[in-house]
Order: C-alpha cells, then structure tokens, then sequence
C-alpha cells in the first residue's frame, strides 16, 4: 500500500505536495519522493525514510515549478532499496514520471515482455517500473512531437489490456501536465479536488484519499471511477474519460478496515461511518453470542479500531476505556518490513495503564488480525497489567487468504487463521475468548455508504480475487518471494540494531 498525490497550478507546488504526503504517510512508511517540473524540466528528490527525513530545506528549494507528483511507499512488491524509491522515471517519450499504489498479478511476464518485445530495459524489480515502462511504449506509438490528452487516453487503454491487478498511478510529462488513472476493478483508491486561486484560475489534486485534498483547502470533486483517466494540462484544461472496456466497481474493503484514515471519503463513503457500523454489527454479534457476558470495559488498540470500539460499548451498555498510550513515533506495525522487527515494535509501540486493567474483565477491540503477533503481544500486556480475564474481538472477519493486490501478507502460513477456529485463534493469542465480525456483516457496515458500488474485493476473507486470474500456482510463487525477502530484511534489521548497539553511525 502506498499514497500518491499529483498537483497541477498558478503557484509553486512543493510544499503542497509535501504537506499532502506528510497527510498520507500512514500509507507508507519505507520512502518517500517528489518529482517537480518548470519550463520542460523535471526535479526530483527521493530517499529512504520518512516525509519529513527525506525532504530537508535545501531539497524543498530545488523541487522548482507549478506541477509535480509525490510518493510514500509501503514495500509489496521488490524490495526496500533507496534505487525503488519513487516515482520512476523513463527518457523516452517526451520524459515520464510515474508514482503507483498497488500491485500487478502479471508483473513477472510482462518483465520478460518489455525486454523482448518493447525493447526496455528495467533497472529494479519492482512492479512500479513495470508499469511506467507498459504505459511509456504504449504512449510512444503515437509517434508525434505534441502529444494531448487523447493520445494520454489512449495508451491508457492499451495499458489496461496488457496489466493486471489493483492499481492507481499518477504521472507527470514535462511541458504537457499530470494524469492519473485506476485499475478497471477500482481496487486502489484515487480522487481529485479542486480550489480557486486568486486571479480567477484553478488548481487541481490527485491524491490517494480525501483527507489530503481536504488538508491542502481542495474541494473534492470526485473519485475516479474502475478503469477511468484524468488529464489535467499545465495550463489547467482538466478532462476525464473511461478507458477500460468491461469496469466493475470492486474497491477493497480492507481500505475501509485499516489502511485509509477515518477522516477521508473513498468512492463516496465515509471511513469513519463505516467503521461506526462496524462496531455496532459486532457488538451485536456479542450480544447475540453471549447475552450474559462479563465484560466489565471495552478498550481499543489504538488508533484505527477506537471508532468502532466506541460503538461496541455503547451498543453493550458498558465502559470505555483508553488502556493503551500509543508511542507516535513508533510506525504502523502492520507495515513494518519483517516479522522480528513487527514483533520487537509493538511494546515500544504501546504502553499499558494499569489501572485501567487492575481486577477487571477486559473486551480488547482491533481492526483486525492478520498474523496475531501484535494481538497476543497485547494480551499478554494487558495480563501484565492487571486483567482479570481479557477477551479480544476483530471490527473484521478473520484473514484467512493471501491478499495480492497491494498488501503486505500474501503468505498464507502467516495468517493465524488459516487452519485454525476461532477456539483455536483465541487460545494462540493467549485470550479467554474471541470475537471476529461476520463478512455479510462487514459488507453492509460499509455498502451503506454507497450503493451504487456493485461488490466488494474481500479476497483475503473469502478467497474470491475478483480480477480472476489469481491461481494456486501464482501465489506459491508469491509464498516462496516473500520468504525470501523476509529473510533479507530480518538480516538486515537485525544488523542494523548491532550497529546502533555498539555506537556505530545508523547506516551501518
């Protein structure tokens, strides 16, 4: 998962881009990079890190111009190297610079693709280049020195027939504009806002969520829709068109559960609604299950699970407590590279208020659980810290398949509930009794936001990849890349701490 935002105005964009990646770091966390473009020329700055390490005074001053797009990256596909830092860049045609959130299901064969057939060569492995690579030489077809918004359309389309998989990607052509288009299913979220500038002129943003259009006094327009395409010009012409033949409106619902923020709409829903009616259907669940509970207060796992947590213990009639301090410098677990460093983050992540706990029956509330190493580090803190019994309940059915379209557990002997019941899940993660919301349930809780969307992605609940073309054999493929990756990262983690450890400089 990454966030991704595109800036088109009459004033320098730098600091708005920065500001609107800042908004969207929760969506990654590994790097982060700006490309800016004035008077045909492209300026670019991308590292390793957070925001506001990657971008110092000295960079701000030299990312020049009135467009520009942006990146913070959450690793899903390649590795953590600064050389996959975004957005890419290719020469030829016209110069290109892309920015993509997602992940292509057919991004090894189009490798071999592009070097036999499109004559390209690729200089990472990730699925990013791949895809900036398919649209540059469907674009070069054209074959014409001023290209226009319908040569854009155009190669976008021919880019949908060749990729597949969850996508939305932004771009930017010097001395042309920005575009940005979405994956035919609508898997990866991407909006676009406008404001009014002073001299009676607009400017415009792409970006991955809401909140960042919001944050920079944008108005929100509206979501692109499955297989659509924006072209926003330098001079500020915007125009939108279809450009998938057969588009189905299947967003993932696991935005909705834990990556996006709840202040942000996506495809026309609120996060922070649907994550109340998340709470309210599983506290009915409880009820319906265990009429005559225990529980003598409810506590989040902060942040993402307190809205729906807030509804569970009104809906049950009792207590809500914050029991957990959440360190804000300590960065998503679930997105952290490797499962030793997932696992050594979450007690320097949070910390336990005793007497909150001290005697008590305590319902523990999360998003979700994955691979229920954070939940059982959570149990046994809240054990530690007084609990008399400590029940955990999931706002989301439990994640039994990989997911492949831009998140990070494509393993499925990572998820602790594969193979297990819910008697068993309890009893790893060391709770007296578990919870998970029904998928029917979940559905509901956010189609009710919007109706008008036709279904769901739910592949890492159900099973069911909505893009059909997900096979066993791919995603052993998928099992045997990740290990290996993991263990370059535990490696990697592990000496980086030595290094740290013995007064070392961080970069060893």
């Amino acid at each position: 998962m990454c966030g991704i935002v595109g800036i088109v105005s009459n004033l320098p964009v730098n600091q708005s881009i920065y500001d609107a990646l800042t908004v969207l770091q929760h969506r990654g966390q590994d790097a982060a990079g700006i490309v800016s473009c004035k008077n045909g020329r492209l300026f670019q700055r991308k590292d390793n890190g957070m925001v506001k390490d990657v971008f110092r005074t000295r960079h701000m001053r030299d990312l020049l111009g009135n467009m520009g797009i942006g990146h913070v990256r959450y690793p899903t596909a390649g590795s953590s190297s600064r050389a996959e830092a975004q957005p890419f860049y290719v020469n030829s045609p016209y110069g290109i610079a892309m920015a993509h959130n997602g992940n292509l299901t057919n991004s090894l064969e189009l490798s071999k693709d592009i070097y036999k057939q499109d004559l390209r060569h690729l200089n990472t492995n990730s699925d990013s280049e791949v895809l900036l690579n398919v649209f540059a030489h469907e674009l070069m077809g054209q074959k014409k020195l001023n290209i226009d918004a319908e040569d854009i359309f155009s190669a976008i389309a021919r880019v949908h027939k060749r990729i597949r998989g969850g996508y939305a990607s932004i771009g930017i052509i010097p001395s042309f504009g920005i575009f940005a288009f979405r994956d035919p299913f609508a898997l990866r979220p991407i909006c676009v806002g406008e404001k009014d500038n002073k001299d009676g002129t607009k400017s415009y943003m792409v970006a991955s969520e809401s909140i960042a259009l919001v944050a920079a006094e944008f108005t929100l327009l509206r979501d692109l829709k499955p297989g659509e395409a924006v072209v926003i010009t330098e001079s500020g012409d915007i125009e939108f068109k279809q450009c998938a033949e057969n588009p189905q409106y299947s967003p993932c619902i696991f935005e909705f559960v834990y990556f996006a923020r709840p202040d942000s709409m996506i495809d026309d829903i609120s996060v922070y609604k649907s994550r109340l009616r998340m709470g309210d259907k599983l506290a009915e669940k409880i009820k319906l299950d265990w009429e005559n509970n225990d529980i003598d207060v409810v506590m989040p796992i902060p942040d993402t699970s307190r809205t729906s947590a807030l509804q569970v213990a009104e809906r049950l009639n009792v207590k809500y407590r914050e029991g957990f301090i959440k360190n804000r410098y300590i960065g998503r677990t679930f997105i952290m590279p490797g499962q030793k460093l997932r696992k050594k983050s979450v007690r320097q992540k949070l910390n336990a208020i005793p007497l909150e706990f001290e005697g008590k029956n305590v319902l523990l509330i999360d998003d979700s659980i994955v691979r229920g190493t954070t939940s059982g580090e959570i149990v046994q803190m809240a054990r530690d810290a007084g609990a008399k019994k400590v029940y955990f309940a999931s706002a989301a059915p439990a994640v039994r398949y990989p997911y492949v379209y831009g998140i990070d557990m494509p393993a499925v002997d990572e998820l602790v509930a594969n193979g297990r019941t819910t008697e068993q899940i309890a009893s790893y993660i060391g709770a007296d009794r578990l919870f998970y919301q029904d998928l029917d349930d979940l559905i509901d809780a956010v189609w009710q936001g919007n109706k008008d969307i036709t279904e769901f992605d739910t592949s890492c609940f159900s099973g069911c990849y909505v893009t059909g073309d997900i096979t066993s054999e791919y995603l052993a493929s998928l099992r045997l890349a990740r290990n290996d990756k993991e263990q370059e990262q535990n490696r990697s983690s592990e000496q980086t701490f030595v290094g740290i450890h013995n007064g070392e400089d961080d970069e060893t």
